[in-house]
């Protein structure tokens, strides 16, 4: 299967990758500098991997994607933007995916969200949704996957946890550890973006 896999550099991208290229899949990575990527890590899958340049916020960088993709995954988020703007940026983002991917062959876009099980958001949670509801299209089917708290070494989420366990042995906590969440290990995230592979 020919796969667009975006976020690649990312956390999450990394791990996805290495998946689906040990099940034979044929890879097209698009990130925004290609010189960030390392594709010398993958000196023995070389041919089952295609870089391309793209900026999700610049549609005349999307001209480049590949017309017969069967599958795309959207890994992206705007969540480090330093102008605080990051909701705007992430429905543009996923405006401007949504109508290349409707230029293509693509039977399935899948996407991995957050939980929303509220009816009061957090700002970054409504961003979410609202980038879920962008990517829906009449022209391929979209998959997505909501999960908490993505826990792994090197996550995030986990690197706050080990810095605070190792750095404060007892500490006051916020008001907003009251709130349930529902954590998931990467492994497991990693499944569920491959076992829905194909499922349009």
């Amino acid at each position: 299967m020919k796969i667009l896999l975006t976020g690649v550099t990312g956390y999450i991208g990394k791990r996805l990758l290495i998946q689906l290229l040990e099940e034979g899949h044929h890879i097209v990575c698009s990130v925004r500098d290609k010189n960030r990527f390392g594709l010398n890590l993958f000196k023995e899958k070389l041919n089952q991997i295609e870089v391309i340049e793209n900026d999700f916020l610049d549609e005349s960088t999307l001209n480049n994607i590949p017309k017969d993709i069967d599958t795309a995954y959207y890994l992206i988020h705007s969540m480090s933007s330093s102008d605080g703007d990051f909701k705007e940026k992430e429905k543009t983002s996923a405006d401007n995916f949504r109508v290349a991917l409707e230029n293509t062959n693509v039977k399935q876009v899948i996407f991995l969200t957050g939980i929303i099980n509220e009816e009061k958001l957090s700002k970054h949670l409504e961003s979410r949704k609202a980038v879920e509801a962008a990517l829906a299209s009449s022209i391929y089917g979209l998959t997505s996957l909501r999960a908490g708290i993505i826990v792994g070494s090197g996550s995030a989420s986990f690197e706050i946890i080990r810095d605070l366990v190792e750095k404060l042995p007892v500490m006051i906590t916020p008001k907003w550890l009251n709130t349930k969440c529902q954590p998931i290990a990467i492994r497991n995230v990693i499944q569920f973006l491959v076992g829905v592979l194909g499922k349009e």
